[in-house]
């Protein structure tokens, strides 16, 4: 396939992967010019930022995406920090690696297995509980 989108004539192949973008502030050019206007597009990225993961931190606990929300705040914070780009750099090829190793069929067959194993172990658990107290529940919920 060709790419010409920068003016080139590079060819990628089928399978390779494609070069990583550089790492580094990804503001406008007027605004990299100047230092001070540049710090604080700086601190409005990072607080933005910030807001959007402790959001996120706050849905773990309560309905919501919280993991998506706080990725999101770490893609706001990648925008300008290079710790950042480096974080979700780190967190796509984990994720790349995870999916990879699950799809291996060697390794869906014993997650398979060990599911299978584990809710026959339960419906047996489950069943003693129905043979020997019935479906009553533990607690007393009548007043």
């Amino acid at each position: 396939m060709n790419t010409q989108s920068n003016g080139g004539s590079a060819v990628i192949e089928e399978g390779a992967v494609p070069p990583e973008q550089p790492l580094g502030s990804r503001a406008p050019h007027f605004i990299k010019r100047s230092r001070p206007l540049h710090l604080s597009w700086q601190v409005g990225v990072f607080v933005v930022g910030l807001a959007v993961v402790v959001g996120g931190v706050i849905m773990l606990p309560l309905p919501g995406p919280g993991w998506l929300v706080i990725f999101a705040g770490m893609a706001i914070w990648a925008t300008e920090f290079v710790w950042a780009q480096l974080v979700l750099r780190w967190a796509k090829r984990k994720v790349t690696e995870a999916t990879q190793k699950a799809l291996d069929p060697k390794v869906r067959r014993r997650n398979i297995i060990l599911t299978a194993v584990g809710v026959v172990i339960i419906a047996a658990l489950l069943a003693v509980y129905v043979w020997k107290f019935g479906f009553a529940m533990p607690w007393n919920i009548s007043e």
